[in-house]
């Protein structure tokens, strides 16, 4: 399993643009068969800063993932242009010993 947090800083009060698109892009990719979990999180300290968590089944499912029309048109046309930051990391999981 490979698993995503993403941070989106986001242009000055753009984060209520970004929210309303990243509830869109959060159901169409939960929908997706190579999807595990993903789930948006916004500050409570500064509302244009997001976390993103998401795990895929594989690396296959998250190139998959980053065609479909949904991340297109939410992500890379409407999120992307009002970034003013965005990092992330990939994590596996640490399994506990039998």
């Amino acid at each position: 399993m490979l698993t995503l947090i993403v941070h989106y800083q986001i242009q000055p009060s753009k984060g209520d643009a970004v929210a309303a698109v990243l509830a869109k892009h959060i159901a169409a990719t939960r929908q997706e068969p190579g999807c595990v979990q993903f789930i948006g999180y916004r500050s409570t300290q500064d509302p244009d800063s997001f976390i993103l968590y998401e795990q895929y089944v594989d690396e296959e499912s998250l190139d998959a993932h980053r065609q479909t029309p949904h991340f297109q048109r939410y992500v890379h046309d409407t999120i992307m242009p009002l970034l003013a930051e965005r990092t992330f990391d990939r994590y596996q999981e640490v399994m506990p010993e039998p």
